[in-house]
């Protein structure tokens, strides 16, 4: 396991606070997310994923163009989305961006493909949200279809039919890895198991254990198609600083701030200090703490779910921008060689 396992960062470009609380412009939060992704390279992580949004609190709404930026800066880490909105997007331009990113970063391109747990792109793009599921079954089923690299022909309800139609550029290895990500409803997990695509579990509340038997439902799927075993990654929220205390401290009002704005559109109460030390603590899903405690937790994550990646949300609201570097640093430097460590023993 510890040969085969990845380690990733995941932000959403969450708009970040000066040290006076004035939130930086959008232009700012940019650049500060580009210069986060050349860190990660420098400090060893494997992977940096940019989520996709539309709406204020955060700056992301083109991830392939920030990847490619940090693609220009740095030499070895892989660079995907967190996760592309495929339902409000056309499935041929995803695939030609993100063939045009593998391109312009020597084949280091990943799409992570997702629905959202945002409708904002549904309405700014001309979408009916009464069609969300089958918006996205009809473009996952296209875009299965692009990463062959032939000539596809398909007809469906939501957009225009293809008819023996190639797709340019294609990729110098012939696979844009691209990943399913999933929030844990079993019709998902068995969907990318059809489809023959890696599994991303999004485990961003409660015992991370209780999804082990998502990944056991995808490993039988895959073996009743008789479909090779293929990777499970997780993705999850957390912080690194140097002592547990300070880490909490510094995560905390902040996180908050990020989740009651988001619970005030769908009806959550504020958060609690006792929920967020509940899922924080060894039984809950925040990765919060230092070097040595969110390695730990990570740890007993991978075992329990038999993961090939973990990628760690590390951006939370307002949460400063400097902040963000140190945490980024101690997860490449000393919580991922620990946890190589601890898996090994």
């Amino acid at each position: 396991m510890t040969k085969q396992l990845e380690f990733g960062l995941d932000t959403f470009g969450d708009v970040t606070a000066d040290s006076d609380g004035t939130p930086r412009s959008y232009a700012q939060v940019i650049r500060d997310v580009i210069a986060e992704g050349v860190l990660a390279d420098e400090v060893g992580v494997d992977f940096i994923g940019l989520g996709e949004h539309h709406r204020d609190d955060f700056a992301i709404s083109a991830p392939d163009v920030a990847l490619a930026a940090i693609a220009g800066q740095t030499s070895r880490i892989r660079l995907g989305s967190a996760v592309t909105v495929l339902s409000s997007d056309d499935p041929v331009r995803v695939f030609q961006r993100f063939a045009t990113l593998d391109a312009a970063s020597n084949g280091r391109a990943e799409v992570i493909l997702g629905r959202g747990s945002f409708t904002e792109s549904f309405p700014l793009f001309g979408y009916e949200l009464s069609q969300y599921e089958e918006l996205f079954e009809e473009k996952l089923d296209i875009f299965t279809r692009l990463l062959t690299e032939k000539p596809v022909t398909w007809q469906g309800s939501t957009r225009p039919a293809l008819v023996d139609q190639r797709v340019f550029p294609t990729t110098e290895s012939g696979k844009l890895k691209t990943w399913i990500g999933v929030g844990g409803s079993p019709e998902s997990v068995v969907r990318a198991a059809r489809y023959g695509l890696p599994l991303m579990l999004a485990i961003i509340g409660g015992d991370p254990v209780r999804f082990a038997p998502y990944a056991d439902l995808y490993r039988r799927a895959l073996a009743q198609l008789e479909s090779p075993e293929l990777p499970i990654g997780v993705h999850s929220p957390g912080f690194v600083a140097a002592t547990d205390e300070e880490a909490r401290e510094q995560f905390w009002p902040e996180y908050k701030k990020m989740r009651d704005r988001i619970g005030a559109d769908r009806g959550w109460p504020p958060m609690a200090r006792s929920e967020f030390d509940r899922e924080a603590g060894p039984h809950g899903s925040l990765y919060v703490g230092s070097p040595e405690t969110v390695a730990q937790k990570i740890a007993s994550t991978v075992r329990a779910i038999d993961a090939t990646r973990f990628d760690l949300k590390y951006s939370a609201g307002p949460l400063s921008h400097d902040l963000l570097m140190t945490c980024i640093e101690l997860y490449g430097t000393v919580v991922i060689p620990r946890v190589r460590e601890l898996l090994a023993e």
